[in-house]
């Protein structure tokens, strides 16, 4: 299998039944994505979901291609910023410089964050480390359903089914399907 789709929840992809579904969180992103990748060995992993637009100026599909930790904060124990893991090596993950950064973090975004970032989520960053550690190929797409503010958890429920609409005529347009 050259490329495998993956998304955290269903409610992201109605209508899309080629995705795999790993739950919320980094967690279980990390360890839905490792076992995904040692069953079906792809080259490619394409993870489609929603986020927060931090950068009040985005809206529909756009493509992260840089990914921070926005909930690690070792700040009062160690000279390290938001966002740096103690003692990893990899506390970014830049694949390339086109395209918008993605803090993702074990909480839903209502309001401000202490990184910046364009775009918040809960599972990217945790895809792209493993997919970084695995030595498969990584590419991101999330929809914008909210302003990560205090509205935001309504605006997302009622954007998903329109956000994988979107999604899906992306995939025709950049033949990825």
């Amino acid at each position: 299998m050259n490329r495998i789709f993956v998304a955290a929840l269903k409610e992201e992809t109605q209508g899309l039944n080629f995705f795999y579904h790993t739950g919320a969180g980094k967690i279980n992103a990390t360890y839905n994505l490792t076992k995904l990748i040692k069953t079906h060995q792809p080259k490619e992993v394409i993870n489609f979901g929603s986020a927060g637009a931090i950068s009040k100026n985005l809206e529909g599909i756009v493509e992260c291609t840089k990914f921070y930790q926005r909930d690690m904060d070792v700040t009062a124990l160690m000279n390290l910023k938001i966002g740096e893991t103690p003692f990893d090596d990899i506390n970014e993950i830049i694949l390339s410089s086109n395209g918008y950064s993605c803090g993702t973090g074990d909480s839903f975004v209502t309001g401000s964050i202490p990184i910046k970032v364009d775009v918040v989520d809960m599972e990217a960053y945790a895809f792209a480390k493993v997919c970084k550690l695995e030595n498969v190929n990584f590419r991101c797409f999330k929809f914008i359903s909210d302003n990560a503010d205090e509205s935001a958890s309504l605006d997302w429920k009622e954007n998903c089914k329109m956000g994988a609409e979107l999604f899906k005529q992306k995939l025709k347009v950049m033949d990825l399907s």
